[in-house]
């Protein structure tokens, strides 16, 4: 089994440091904590939370929320998008032919068995607290890529198939993410045409930097022209189509987080694919994998402060919807995974990795009910600020503890642990 590169931790470990701060100050200091994330930066801006002045006028704050939700987590989303993208297109993907149908399967149900739990339990409840929480269907549909594989590791050890079977899970599961967020949470009055503007940032830029030097390199084995343009104009000109793709994302009406998303696919990128993550890809030299590579310390950083703008929740704010998030991860989560994970591996006769029993897709679902990051970021679009959004935020924060009931789980069905290598 390839090695997973040590992004994953790392960003892992300053998410939850941003999230224990900011869980602190918003129960010592409301107030102060509030105001530090709506802090304005520039008021009456190109970019930034949109709304009427007194005029009618549309008018644009960017404030220190919208900073990192919307423009600076595109950068996340755009390292999430390239490891899909990769293992869709590339020889050898992960998501590629008969192999990863099963996890793609128990990734459905994954998706499916919350959605049920959460809208099931809410329309128990009574109408009245139906409709006010209907809206965050897809929030407990997420699987925390960085803290699910943490917590995998610990259950079945690094070298065990259902890691890497997790990791697929929860990479699949994200892209499902990335098109939910896409289709069911605009951010505005949807003005599609837009969209024009990412497609052809796109388009243009990959006609231009990667379609034609490889064109004019036929039978050139040295590939000067693709040399020269990475070497000579390097992330310039993709970075500019991201700003014009992310921009065109706004004024869509689609959440802006997703704008560098139409970009990635016309990177340059390596000729075969060496697992999810994998620290192999440190050494490639294609454009794509040095973006994402100079791209380990930033995004490191917004994450921590992903953690510290989204993750203040008052405890008083426990509700309705905190159960109900709750649930939708802790039980929908191992129920849809394991019904049809065994579906697929069974009745489909898909089959299962090379040493994983059909009783370990139930902890894999334990473990995939770590919500966490994506979960958060559906909260706050799923829902406007308020109470709903913080109870609802609150249920995404204690799925943490789906990594107890993994490691006990682990240990109730006979998880024997496998170190890397073997």
């Amino acid at each position: 089994m390839y090695r997973v590169w040590s992004f994953v931790t790392n960003y892992s470990l300053l998410l939850i440091g941003g999230a224990l701060l900011a869980l602190i100050w918003a129960n010592v200091d409301a107030h102060s904590y509030h105001d530090f994330v709506e802090f304005v930066l520039v008021d009456d801006f190109i970019i930034g939370h949109a709304h009427l002045d007194d005029h009618g006028h549309v008018h644009r704050t960017l404030t220190l929320h919208y900073l990192i939700n919307d423009v600076l987590m595109a950068l996340f989303f755009a390292i999430a998008a390239k490891e899909v993208w990769e293992a869709i297109i590339l020889r050898n993907g992960s998501l590629r032919g008969r192999k990863a149908a099963t996890p793609l399967l128990a990734t459905a149900g994954g998706m499916l068995g919350p959605i049920a739990v959460y809208l099931g339990l809410a329309a128990v409840l009574g109408s009245d607290v139906f409709d006010a929480v209907a809206r965050g269907w897809a929030i407990p549909t997420a699987t925390d890529i960085a803290f699910s594989y943490l917590v995998g590791r610990i259950v079945f050890g690094a070298g065990h198939p259902a890691v890497r079977f997790l990791l697929l899970l929860a990479i699949a599961d994200d892209a499902a993410g990335l098109i939910i967020l896409a289709v069911f949470y605009p951010s505005g009055a949807l003005a599609p045409y837009w969209l024009l503007l990412s497609a052809g940032a796109s388009l243009l830029v990959f006609a231009t930097c990667n379609w034609f030097p490889r064109y004019k390199d036929r039978g050139d084995q040295l590939r000067r022209h693709s040399t020269w343009m990475r070497k000579r104009l390097s992330f310039w000109p993709y970075l500019i189509a991201g700003a014009l793709s992310w921009y065109g994302f706004q004024e869509s009406g689609l959440h802006p987080a997703l704008g560098l998303l139409p970009i990635v696919p016309a990177i340059p990128h390596a000729d075969r694919a060496f697992g999810i993550f994998s620290a192999a890809e440190e050494h490639l030299h294609d454009l794509l994998n040095e973006i994402e590579h100079a791209l380990k310390y930033p995004v490191e950083i917004v994450l921590f402060f992903f953690g510290l703008m989204n993750a203040g929740v008052e405890f008083s704010s426990i509700g309705a919807p905190t159960v109900l998030v709750l649930l939708g991860l802790m039980v929908g989560k191992p129920a849809g995974i394991l019904f049809f994970g065994w579906l697929a591996a069974r009745p489909m006769r898909l089959g299962l990795p090379d040493g994983m029993r059909t009783i370990d897709l139930f902890v894999v679902g334990c473990v995939a009910a770590i919500g966490f990051t994506v979960s958060l970021f559906i909260a706050t679009v799923a829902f406007e600020g308020g109470p709903v959004q913080e109870a609802a935020k609150m249920g995404a924060l204690f799925s943490f503890a789906a990594a107890g009931v993994s490691i006990l789980a682990g240990r109730l069905t006979g998880v024997r642990k496998m170190p890397l290598g073997r």
